[in-house]
């Protein structure tokens, strides 16, 4: 019996065992479980070596990247929806162990392994901050890829949610807004988005608020798109936007937004962080961190120790990128002169809107692969759907804080949070 045999046999046995709801297809065209519904294709015979071998998490997303493993006739979704119910390590444990180490050593002894996850990784990937050179990684890959699956205004943070049943242009419309009233942002006034990405916060708060914006970038190929957008809508006189980090900017601003891109910052740069948006903040004025945050463990050494699919998520997607716990949060705001006033999650509203990009990508996935490739185009909706998943189950979280500058006597914001839902 050769390798592919033994291979065979070993998923025929997991199979049996944990019985799950969807096929599985193997490559010599065998069909296992249902006939309907998803398939999980194992396109290659060494799949099962590989992960003998090698039984981490990113030895999973080699496989997908590869193709080594697809879905057919439905979505990773799909896949996780028909997962077998129960505790998967108890029905592992009932696997007849004898059977299967007839078969393990010579597939222990088999080789293979896919490289393109060594070229799709950012350098120093987990050095804590992100710097220009990752910034580009992420988002400087294709504007016209992320125009596959972002909203019409390319919103690349939570959208928010009035109904769940609403699309994500309307979604991203809403959470534009919600942010404006949050700010209490007034025609005259003075914005600084902190990561404006392509502009969207930006150009919703000066045609709908009245508010003179200023952007910061660290993303050339956004920082290009934005100022199109800008010159389109006829705001060149009331938006600006620079190529710079924040830490070098001067002057005095109204009100401060940061949407989406306090994850990249780093644990080791948050003091700095919080005393130069206190800086920049005019007394009075209003400041809103909307970022990813991490549930808190019970002691903090165990809150440190990062998850295999966290790790994966730094090494692939977002070099550097680290996130706290709102407790962490809100400690550094008040330790670095500012007062918090609300604090409100979204992990259900970022679950819905993954998923919506996910469908989004998958729907356009043949134009998506030749913009970018298929190895990142299989990433990116890994990514993706796996953030999703991740919202959903609520491993990672999202929360919009809002804080002033600290001071005595009235904070200027109105008596109760009525107006953010009128």
């Amino acid at each position: 019996m050769d390798s592919a045999d033994r291979a065979a046999r070993i998923i025929r046995t997991v199979l049996d065992e944990v019985k799950p709801d969807f096929a599985v297809r193997l490559w010599n065209g065998e069909r296992l479980g249902p006939a309907d519904g998803p398939v999980v294709a194992i396109n290659d015979s060494g799949m099962v070596g590989r992960v003998l071998r090698r039984p981490v998490f990113d030895t999973l997303i080699e496989l997908w990247i590869s193709k080594a493993i697809d879905v057919e006739n439905g979505s990773l979704f799909d896949i996780v929806d028909r997962r077998p119910q129960g505790k998967l390590k108890a029905r592992l444990r009932q696997l007849p162990k004898l059977q299967l180490l007839r078969d393990l050593p010579a597939l222990l002894l088999s080789s293979g392994r896919d490289a393109a996850l060594d070229r799709l990784a950012g350098r120093n990937p987990f050095v804590s901050g992100s710097n220009k050179e990752a910034i580009t990684h992420h988002y400087d890959i294709s504007n016209a890829f992320y125009r596959l699956f972002l909203d019409e205004r390319m919103v690349y943070s939570c959208g928010y949610f009035k109904d769940f049943a609403n699309g994500i242009d309307q979604a991203q419309a809403d959470k534009l807004d919600h942010i404006c009233r949050k700010l209490r942002l007034k025609p005259g006034e003075t914005l600084l988005d902190i990561g404006c990405g392509w502009g969207a916060m930006l150009i919703h708060a000066a045609k709908h608020y009245g508010v003179t914006g200023h952007g910061v970038s660290l993303s050339e190929a956004q920082t290009a798109l934005a100022r199109e957008r800008i010159r389109a809508e006829g705001l060149e006189d009331r938006i600006t936007i620079e190529v710079k980090p924040y830490s070098e900017l001067t002057g005095k601003f109204d009100k401060i937004s940061s949407i989406g891109m306090f994850e990249h910052l780093g644990l080791a740069n948050h003091e700095a962080y919080f005393l130069d948006v206190r800086r920049l903040l005019k007394p009075g004025g209003i400041y809103l961190h909307h970022a990813i945050t991490r549930r808190m463990k019970r002691d903090r050494k165990a809150w440190k120790r990062k998850a295999p699919s966290y790790k994966a998520l730094i090494k692939y997607i977002f070099p550097g990128g680290e996130v706290d716990h709102i407790g962490m949060t809100v400690e550094n705001l008040e330790a670095y002169g500012f007062e918090v006033h609300d604090v409100e999650n979204l992990r259900e509203h970022y679950a819905r809107t993954c998923r919506l990009w996910a469908e989004r990508l998958h729907a356009r996935f043949d134009e998506a692969i030749a913009e970018v490739g298929e190895a990142k185009a299989r990433l990116w909706l890994l990514y993706l759907t796996g953030c999703s998943l991740g919202f959903d189950g609520g491993s990672v979280l999202i929360y919009q804080t809002v804080a002033t500058r600290r001071a005595r006597g009235p904070s200027g914001l109105p008596p109760t949070r009525a107006d953010l839902y009128r």
